[in-house]
């Protein structure tokens, strides 16, 4: 009797230490590779589930980390209310965009530009739960389509459009044609007899 004294004790003891050890309470969810136009407003949407109620004390914090692995760059922060920086590369470029309410800790960056390429970390923190995961964003920014080549498409596009559209009525007129000279040969035949 021994054996299932020994594993209830055992069960017994991890429970108890499992609720002492902290858990990783804070999951943050962005997506994983976003591309966007170059000159364009781009939001970055980043949501967080916590086991705890939302905290008067959560923070935000938005970094960012370019494509030559230079040193993190801080973006954004949040506490009780949104902190734009006052100085750095996004400095006047980005604003608040989320919703404490609804889990949402978004921001949008405007006028993006090809520096601007790299990964953005998206950390929440939500007294008690301050240990989680970190969202992870890699922007591409791309350089816009020249008009000349949205004004090939266009030209591309309508031109099949009105070749199918010419196709079609030729072939409309010509059965209707067709079934006018076979009428007319009925006639003939019923003139005939």
């Amino acid at each position: 009797m021994r054996g299932p004294n020994w594993l209830g004790a055992l069960l017994f003891l991890g429970l108890q230490l499992r609720a002492l050890w902290p858990a990783a309470a804070v999951e943050v969810y962005t997506s994983k590779e976003v591309d966007a136009v170059n000159g364009t407003n781009l939001r970055l949407k980043c949501t967080f589930s916590s086991s705890s109620p939302i905290s008067p004390d959560l923070t935000v914090t938005w970094n960012f980390q370019p494509e030559d692995l230079s040193s993190h760059e801080p973006v954004f922060w949040y506490l009780k209310e949104p902190y734009e920086l006052p100085t750095g590369r996004f400095k006047e470029r980005v604003t608040w965009d989320g919703n404490i309410k609804y889990n949402d800790v978004s921001i949008m960056i405007w006028n993006l530009q090809p520096t601007d390429n790299g990964t953005f970390t998206c950390q929440v923190k939500n007294p008690p739960d301050v240990y989680g995961t970190i969202g992870e964003v890699r922007l591409r920014v791309v350089q816009k389509v020249h008009f000349s080549e949205i004004h090939f498409l266009a030209v591309a596009i309508g031109s099949a459009c009105v070749l199918m559209i010419i196709v079609v009525t030729v072939v409309i007129i010509c059965r209707h044609h067709r079934k006018k000279v076979q009428e007319k040969k009925i006639e003939v035949a019923d003139t005939e007899l």
